[in-house]
């Protein structure tokens, strides 16, 4: 759910200008699940931008707070959005934890990373959702460790219907700041790509796992 519109678009407009968001209808990515992609996000590019950082970092805190009230806590997804929760937790002057997608073989064995108490009130950021599976293994983590999730909020969502339908299926509320929708909307406004891309964008998204494309 997108809870400011502007914002959403600010957001899809500043991904694009670092390239943080890459768009290449006609020489698609390879994800490592072997989704052929006409799009690419890494969100930890925006971590070397100061002005793009501090963006984020003071709407994903407004929005925290306007989507769940203030929480205890603040978890941060391994590895892409350890960084990102740890600048929202600061933003907040809350603590800040980080779940790894399990538990390490050796020394403490955890899972979860940094001191969180039980019975605590927590908000889980991850920095891009696809199809949602590792982000609720790490809210699962947390459930297990005795804690309130209240809910999920990411930079960047694909908007996949498989998606939506993990989130609803797991009761876990999803918040982001932009998504694939207001991205296509700013590039087409902005000229990034042309109408044939778009277009390309729009049919991939709708059957992700079995798209390709003639280069």
């Amino acid at each position: 759910m997108i809870l400011d519109k502007d914002i959403a678009k600010k957001t899809a407009e500043l991904l694009l200008q670092i390239n943080a968001i890459k768009l290449q209808p006609s020489q698609p990515f390879s994800w490592a699940s072997g989704w052929k992609s006409p799009i690419y996000c890494d969100n930890r590019i925006t971590l070397s931008f100061p002005e793009v950082r501090t963006f984020l970092r003071q709407q994903l805190a407004k929005q925290v707070v306007a989507a769940y009230g203030k929480p205890d806590v603040i978890a941060g997804v391994a590895t892409g959005a350890i960084a990102i929760g740890a600048l929202v937790a600061e933003e907040l002057n809350i603590p800040f934890v980080y779940v790894r997608p399990e538990a390490k073989k050796h020394g403490r064995k955890n899972q979860i990373e940094g001191f969180l108490d039980t019975n605590k009130s927590v908000v889980v950021v991850e920095d891009l959702i696809s199809t949602g599976g590792s982000s609720l293994k790490a809210v699962d983590a947390l459930n297990a460790h005795g804690v309130n999730v209240k809910g999920m909020i990411a930079l960047f969502t694909y908007g996949f219907d498989v998606a939506s339908e993990n989130f609803k299926n797991a009761n876990v509320i999803l918040h982001t700041l932009s998504n694939y929708d207001n991205l296509i909307e700013q590039a087409a406004e902005t000229n990034y790509i042309s109408a044939e891309e778009i277009n390309t964008l729009k049919e991939w998204r709708t059957n992700p796992s079995e798209w390709n494309t003639i280069c």
